[in-house]
C-alpha cells in the first residue's frame, strides 16, 4: 500500500511559471494517475497471493517476499528519489519512474519463478520510488496558492481511498477470469498514457537549493532494512538461533549504530536525527510504522484466511473486504477536515480506538465466527485506517521550520513503507509458525500504539518540544558544519 507523501526536498521552491487553471488540473490528474497505479498494484497483489502460491509452488515466506521486496526498496529510495528530482528535474525523474514501473510490471507478468518475480518487483519499486514523492513535489510546485494546493492534496489523498476500494474487486475479477499475471498488465497502458501526458503538459521544475546526496547513509539504510526483514521472514525456516539469522540481526544492529554515528556528522544528512527531539515528529514516525504494519498484516492475514481457509474465490474475497475499503474511502477526507478544524489529536485517537477494537474482535472474540462480526470488524478497521493517514504528515511537520517541512514529511512517508514491510514480515512469520492468533494480537497492539502515541504526542508538552526543536534546527543552519560531505 502506497500512501500520499510529500517532497523530500526543500519546499521553498522558486516561483513556477504561471499555468492556466485547465493546465494545472491536467498536471494534477497526471500525478494522481501515478499514485493510482502504484496503490492499485499493492492492493490487487494481496488478492492474488493464494493463486501465486499455488502456481509458483511457494511458501508463506515466498509470499512475504513478493510484498516486502517491493516495499523495502521503495522505503530505502524514497528520500533519494525526492532529492535527486529536486536536483536534476522533477519531470525527468517522474518520467523515468513511469518507464521503470511499467517495465517492472511487464516483467512481473512474465516471471517464470518466484525468484524472478521478486527481482522484477524490485525493479517496479525503483520506479515507484520516483513516482509518488516526485509527483507531490510537482503538485506543490504547480499549485502555489495555499487554498488550491490544499484542495489538490485533498484530491491526491482521495485516490488512495479509491485504490483501496477498487483494488480488491478489480484484482479478484482479474485473477478469477484471466489469472494472477493479469494484475500487472493494467499498469502498462496507464503508465504509457501518463508518460505521454507528462511530456506534453507537465512543466520541468527544480529546487533552487537541492539537498546533497548521502551515499553512505543510503547504503546503511538499505543494509538495516534488508537484513532485519530477511532475518524476520526467514527465521522460522532457518532457525532463529542459526548463524545466518543471528548474522542478519547483527548486520542490522551494526547498520543502525553506523547510521546514527555517521548522520550526526553530516551537514545535510539523509536522516535528520535532530528531528527526533520533537515529540510530535517522533510520535508521527512510530504511528506511521504501527498503522501501516497493522494494515500490511491485516491484508495478509485476511487474504490467506478468506481464500485458503474459507475457500472463497479471489473475486468473492475482494467483495468480502469491500466494507473495510469503503470506510477508508469515506473517512480519509473526513480525517483531513478534522485535522484542519480540530488538529491531529482527535482523528488519531479515533483511529487508534477503532483499529484496536477491530484487532480485539479478531484476536479475542473470533470475528470470523459470523458474517456480522466479520463485517463489523472490517468496518472498524477501515474507519481507523481511513482516519490515521492525514494526521501522520500533519503531526510530523508540526512546528518544523518551513525549510525542513518537506524532509520531515518524507521521513514519515518512509516510515509508512517500513511499517508495511515489518507488518508483513512479522505477522507472516507468526502465520508460518502456526501462530495466526498471535498475528491478530500484534495488529491489536499496533492499534493500541496509535492510540497511546496519539494521546502523548499531540498535547501542550509535545508542542513545546516541537517549538524548541524548530528553534534549534534554525540555529544549526547558521553554524559551520562539523564536517563537509
Amino acid at each position: 500500500m502506497t500512501e500520499p507523501s510529500v517532497p523530500a526536498g526543500d519546499p521553498a521552491d522558486g516561483p513556477a511559471a504561471p499555468l492556466s487553471s485547465r493546465r494545472r488540473l491536467l498536471v494534477l490528474a497526471i500525478c494522481c494517475t501515478s499514485l493510482l497505479i502504484v496503490s492499485l498494484d499493492n492492493t490487487i497483489l494481496n488478492v492474488a497471493l493464494p493463486s501465486m502460491r499455488r502456481d509458483l509452488h511457494t511458501s508463506i515466506a515466498g509470499l512475504q517476499w513478493t510484498i516486502d521486496a517491493y516495499t523495502l526498496v521503495l522505503a530505502s529510495l524514497l528520500m533519494l528519489a525526492g532529492s535527486t528530482a529536486d536536483r536534476i528535474g522533477r519531470r525527468r525523474i517522474f518520467q523515468t519512474g513511469l518507464v521503470l514501473f511499467a517495465l517492472g510490471s511487464l516483467l512481473c507478468s512474465l516471471a517464470p519463478s518466484l525468484t524472478w518475480l521478486v527481482v522484477f518487483r524490485m525493479i517496479q519499486a525503483v520506479g515507484g520510488s520516483m513516482l509518488n514523492p516526485v509527483a507531490m513535489s510537482i503538485i506543490t510546485n504547480t499549485f502555489t496558492d495555499p487554498r488550491e494546493r490544499a484542495r489538490a492534496i485533498g484530491v491526491w489523498g482521495g485516490v488512495v481511498g479509491l485504490s483501496m476500494a477498487a483494488g480488491p474487486i478489480v484484482g479478484g475479477a482479474l485473477v478469477e477470469s484471466v489469472g494472477w499475471r493479469s494484475i500487472f498488465w493494467i499498469n502498462l497502458p496507464v503508465g504509457l498514457a501518463a508518460l505521454v501526458m507528462t511530456a506534453r503538459y507537465v512543466p520541468e521544475s527544480r529546487a533552487p537549493r537541492p539537498r546533497r546526496v548521502d551515499p553512505v547513509g543510503q547504503l546503511l539504510v538499505i543494509a538495516l532494512l534488508g537484513s532485519v526483514t530477511y532475518g524476520i521472514i526467514e527465521g522460522a525456516a532457518a532457525g532463529w538461533t542459526s548463524p545466518l539469522i543471528l548474522g542478519c540481526f547483527a548486520v542490522g544492529a551494526g547498520s543502525l549504530a553506523g547510521l546514527l554515528a555517521y548522520e550526526r556528522r553530516r551537514a545535510e544528512p539523509l536522516v535528520e536525527l535532530g528531528f527526533f527531539r520533537s515529540a510530535p515528529f517522533s510520535g508521527a514516525t512510530v504511528i506511521a510504522v504501527s498503522a501501516f504494519a497493522a494494515l500490511g498484516g491485516f491484508l495478509f492475514l485476511n487474504t490467506l484466511h478468506l481464500q485458503d481457509d474459507r475457500g472463497l474465490s479471489p473475486l468473492d474475497a475482494g467483495l468480502y473486504m469491500l466494507p473495510m475499503a469503503v470506510m477508508c474511502l469515506v473517512f480519509a477526507p473526513v480525517s483531513g477536515r478534522l485535522v484542519g478544524s480540530r488538529g491531529p489529536r482527535l482523528p488519531l485517537l479515533l483511529a487508534g480506538a477503532a483499529m484496536t477494537a477491530s484487532g480485539v474482535m479478531f484476536a479475542g472474540f473470533d470475528a470470523f465466527s459470523s458474517d456480522l462480526t466479520t463485517i463489523t470488524a472490517y468496518v472498524l478497521f477501515g474507519i481507523g485506517f481511513g482516519l490515521v493517514n492525514a494526521p501522520i504528515t500533519n503531526t510530523a511537520v508540526s512546528g518544523m521550520p518551513r525549510s525542513r517541512a518537506g524532509v520531515a514529511a518524507a521521513v514519515a512517508s518512509t516510515s509508512r513503507q517500513v511499517g508495511s514491510a515489518l507488518g508483513v514480515a512479522v505477522i507472516g512469520a507468526a502465520v508460518a509458525a502456526g501462530l495466526q492468533l498471535t498475528g491478530w494480537w500484534i495488529i491489536t497492539g499496533c492499534g493500541a500504539a496509535v492510540l497511546l502515541l496519539g494521546t502523548l504526542t499531540t498535547g501542550r508538552w509535545a508542542a513545546g518540544t516541537a517549538e524548541r526543536t524548530a528553534a534549534r534546527l534554525d540555529l544549526e543552519r547558521t553554524r559551520i558544519p562539523v564536517t563537509t560531505p
